[in-house]
């Protein structure tokens, strides 16, 4: 195991940030709940895709290009303004990148919390670079943006660690298209599922959210896709007059027709299978075709 990665191991396990990351995580919750407007649009619910990692991106872009144009000594008023647009990028970035994290593991969080404390630091020090270079200070602008850079760049490796490492970005929900084969598939019997309360069911790799209501079914994956919670042992609402399930880890709540995601942090939908009950009462399914 390399350095960096050994290192950025050791902050998964680092009780002591506990004492403030709890706590600030539950006061975000607290002032975003679950299912409000702002929250979803800052989880990236309406693009279907997490807001944080484009919106980081192009602060991050602008920050790179600002010390390309000091290193070929451009005219001052070109770095300023790209700088300028990475800051004013940093903060909608920022918004979206602490909801996301107050609905993580709490591993996941204290590796979030010193990633955000060192990208705070590199936006700290970008904007000293830009009162100075404002002021006439280019030479020590300058510097400053390059120190800035390089805590951005260690921000970086982090949100990656914390990204692909420890997968708290992608969709945790099940591939069906590959792991189930097209077709129908013979689950279970109709009247062996409780009427009304949704349990799990094996299909071959995969464990799916299986609920009755008379003679009518609804299947989908069982994983979240935000985090791999139960939805089994989630909780049914009615969400505009549609059936729903909430997850029971972060609330993530999805469309009990096809799996569409209606309130974050889940971005992703799950995916949903068509249902088919034979004559003699069993229940078959399928992967639902996009």
């Amino acid at each position: 195991m390399s350095l960096p990665v050994g290192l950025t191991d050791r902050l998964e396990h680092i009780r002591a940030l506990d004492r403030v990351v709890v706590p600030v995580a539950k006061l975000i919750r607290r002032k975003l709940p679950s299912g409000s407007a702002l929250r979803d649009l800052l989880h990236g619910v309406p693009t279907g895709h997490p807001l944080h990692p484009p919106l980081a991106t192009i602060s991050l872009g602008c920050w790179t290009a600002t010390a390309v144009l000091d290193l070929i000594d451009v005219d001052p008023r070109a770095s300023r303004a790209v700088l300028a647009t990475g800051i004013a990028g940093a903060i909608p970035a920022a918004a979206a990148g602490i909801t996301d994290w107050s609905v993580l593991h709490l591993e996941q969080q204290r590796v979030g919390f010193v990633h955000a404390l060192v990208n705070l630091t590199a936006l700290g020090l970008y904007s000293g670079s830009l009162v100075l270079r404002l002021s006439g200070r280019h030479q020590a602008g300058r510097a400053l943006a390059f120190a800035g850079l390089g805590a951005a760049g260690v921000g970086g490796y982090l949100g990656g660690h914390l990204a692909y490492r420890m997968a708290a970005g992608p969709t945790h929900a099940e591939p069906t298209t590959h792991l189930v084969p097209l077709g129908w598939h013979d689950l279970c019997r109709l009247w062996d599922l409780p009427d009304g309360r949704p349990v799990s069911r094996r299909l071959g790799y995969i464990n799916l959210f299986v609920l009755r209501h008379g003679a009518q079914v609804k299947v989908l994956a069982d994983r979240c896709s935000h985090l791999a919670g139960p939805l089994h042992q989630g909780r049914l609402k009615l969400e505009n007059d549609e059936a729903c399930v909430v997850c029971p880890w972060h609330g993530s709540t999805f469309r009990l027709d096809d799996g569409a995601v209606v309130h974050g942090p889940a971005t992703a939908p799950q995916p949903s299978f068509e249902v088919n009950v034979r004559g003699d009462g069993i229940v078959q399914v399928r992967p639902r075709q996009a």
